[in-house]
């Protein structure tokens, strides 16, 4: 099991940028899928962005070419770059990892993060 603590959230304009973090403490040994969550009030939680082993990512369509997921294997750190932010973007963000699995399904990973909250005003 892997300890993941996310940081970075906040409150910023439409059109601004925001970065999270998320800190992953476990056995230093193991490596882990990894991926980026968001959940907005009354909706479903819904995949953002995922990296693998080889640092392939993919990304939902409402956030290509505006947010950038990154691993810092030396840190043990995801990383969720969110630029050109819109209003939707407002949602309690997560980190998740798996050892086994990876793709945009939360039911995928068995590690979550507390979650760090972002708003975005228009």
């Amino acid at each position: 099991q892997v300890h993941l603590v996310e940081s970075g959230g906040g409150s910023v304009q439409a059109g601004g940028s925001l970065t999270l973090s998320c800190a992953a403490s476990g056995p230093p040994y193991r490596r882990y899928y990894m991926a980026w969550f968001r959940q907005a009030p009354g909706k479903k939680r819904e995949g953002v962005a995922t990296i693998d082993f080889d640092l392939n990512t993919r990304y939902a369509d409402s956030v290509k070419g505006r947010f950038t997921i990154s691993l810092d294997n030396a840190k043990s750190t995801l990383y969720l770059q969110m630029n050109n932010v819109k209003p939707e973007d407002t949602a309690m963000y997560y980190c998740a990892a798996d050892r086994f699995h990876t793709g945009m399904g939360e039911d995928l990973y068995d590690d979550w993060g507390q979650g760090t909250q972002v708003t975005v005003s228009s």
